[in-house]
């Protein structure tokens, strides 16, 4: 039973005690009072499916999406490492670490945010699943304490077949960063993921805990010592993931996320010391993406500002939090001279045509999280146009989450299998051929695009819980399966969703709860 089940059960009951005089009188207070037309509870549950669809490897006893089967049981072999296990990033089949690694962080960074909320609907225990899943492949792929593995499969390849992952035919060679061919910004990225995920397993899991902190310490000293982009060394991830913002943000990124996980000074000193020369205080965003980090590095910068023991660092954290006011400013369009993030005629942040749910959801995600920041320390924020206080930055999040379950122009919902309709010829392998459960037979690399990838019939399966790239910049869409600047989906599209969606499940709550005490109060009358 969901949440908002549990309350209106409990309405329900409450009414059948009133007498019928009394409850005509409720009737108002109900209408004026309820709380929304979407449940949040069935997206959540549904988002954290979608990380098991993606899953490569031997697939658990307890999986729950059953037309996966075992997959990439050889990942790693031909370079002598077992690199088994991971997440395939999108519709295809090649395992990218720097978005595996972001996807990683979100889902870590929705727990320590919203870890009691995700626990009252009885999906924390599944959201540890899917980080642990991406983190168990991390510390497989940090070989030593200056190697990190970080892409099996190339692109190339792997868009010349049409294949579920169960059939593989195309090359599962390995890639990897080290000191000969640095690569910074994965480092620093892997880094964060398990130094956020750490922190999720502190308590549930303290060796494992300590295990993700001591990879993210080493992974944060090599990609530090060994500078460079990892996309200079490993040309093969060029035309799919190319690091276009550099190392930099992520090295900060990393130090920040070991400062949260450590308390160590040393790591704090790294983010002030480095602010200015890793570009921290000098890049204003408006966007936060698994390539971009600096807008993130900046609102968790500004949170420390009203810490007694960080008076020291007042000077560049408020230069930090003058960026990241300026990113959150973009994002509700109180910015001035043009540095606003353009909006679709019904809303929508519109920052590129190809994948632009991904932003939507992470700029939704930091606006949820300052809300709170802001709502603690009883402070708004501070625009060129204006203030904006933290209910206003959650009111207009949650504009935002609307839009993607259904509220927009189209009447359909982005998050697959969420609502009466939503899209069903999402651009993914695996879900638009038939299933291994089903079908046991090989479906070879040209085979697949013969037979099903021009089919106008929707997919044998339901990619549940993946955001798809969404509507263009005129709010229209088109469901169709050789459009994949808008059908495909990503794990950093969904990741950021779990945190937001749990806030708004806590947000539900107690609006719930404040009706039950007006109705009661109105009973009393």
């Amino acid at each position: 039973m969901t949440v908002m089940e549990i309350h209106r059960h409990r309405r329900w009951h409450f009414l059948l005690l009133i007498t019928i005089s009394s409850a005509a009188s409720l009737i108002g207070v109900l209408s004026e009072t309820e709380v929304g037309t979407f449940d949040y509870g069935e997206a959540l549950s549904k988002s954290l499916l979608y990380f098991e669809a993606q899953r490569s490897g031997r697939l658990p006893y307890n999986q729950r999406v059953m037309w996966r089967d075992h997959s990439g049981l050889t990942d790693g072999l031909e370079q002598g490492v077992d690199l088994v296990g991971g997440y395939h990033d999108a519709g295809d089949h090649v395992k990218f670490g720097l978005p595996m690694a972001f996807t990683v962080t979100m889902l870590s960074w929705s727990v320590i945010e919203y870890g009691d909320s995700l626990a009252s609907t009885g999906e924390l225990s599944h959201a540890l699943e899917a980080i642990k899943w991406g983190t168990d492949y991390f510390i497989k792929a940090h070989t030593s304490p200056n190697v990190l593995w970080a892409e099996v499969g190339d692109g190339d390849t792997d868009h010349y077949c049409w294949q579920r992952p169960e059939d593989m035919t195309t090359s599962r060679r390995a890639f990897k960063i080290d000191e000969n061919n640095p690569g910074s910004d994965l480092a620093g990225e892997t880094a964060a993921a398990m130094a956020a995920a750490s922190i999720v397993f502190r308590t549930t899991n303290p060796h494992y805990s300590h295990l993700l902190l001591h990879h993210a310490q080493q992974l944060f000293e090599f990609g530090d010592k060994y500078r460079g982009k990892y996309d200079e060394s490993l040309r093969v991830v060029k035309s799919y993931y190319a690091s276009v913002s550099g190392y930099m943000d992520e090295l900060l990124w990393g130090a920040t996320w070991l400062y949260r996980a450590t308390d160590n000074d040393h790591y704090m000193s790294y983010v002030v010391d480095m602010a200015h020369q890793l570009g921290g205080l000098s890049w204003a965003m408006s966007e936060f993406s698994w390539d971009v980090k600096f807008a993130g590095v900046q609102l968790l910068a500004s949170m420390l500002i009203k810490e007694d023991k960080h008076k020291q660092h007042s000077k560049v954290l408020q230069q930090y939090k003058s960026k990241a006011d300026h990113y959150l400013c973009s994002i509700l369009n109180k910015n001035i001279n043009g540095t606003n993030v353009q909006r679709t005629p019904a809303g929508l942040l519109y920052v590129r045509q190809w994948n632009n749910m991904q932003y939507v959801s992470t700029a939704s995600f930091l606006l949820t999280v300052y809300s709170d920041h802001l709502r603690k320390s009883n402070s708004d924020l501070e625009c060129h146009e204006g203030t904006v206080t933290p209910d206003e930055m959650l009111v207009f999040a949650k504009s935002q989450i609307d839009y993607i379950l259904g509220s927009n122009p189209m009447k359909t919902s982005y998050l697959v299998g969420y609502g009466p309709k939503y899209p069903t010829r999402v651009h993914h392998r695996g879900a638009s051929i038939a299933s291994y459960k089903d079908y046991k037979g090989f479906i070879g690399c040209t085979q697949g695009y013969d037979y099903w990838y021009g089919r106008s019939e929707p997919n044998p399966s339901v990619l549940v819980g993946a955001l798809v790239g969404g509507p263009d910049h005129l709010d229209d869409f088109v469901d169709r399966r050789d459009n994949y600047v808008q059908t495909e989906a990503c794990t950093y599209n969904t990741a950021p969703l779990v945190g937001v969606f749990a806030r708004l499940i806590e947000l539900e709550e107690q609006k719930l709860e404040e009706d039950d005490v007006r109705l009661v109060a109105t009973y009393r009358k």
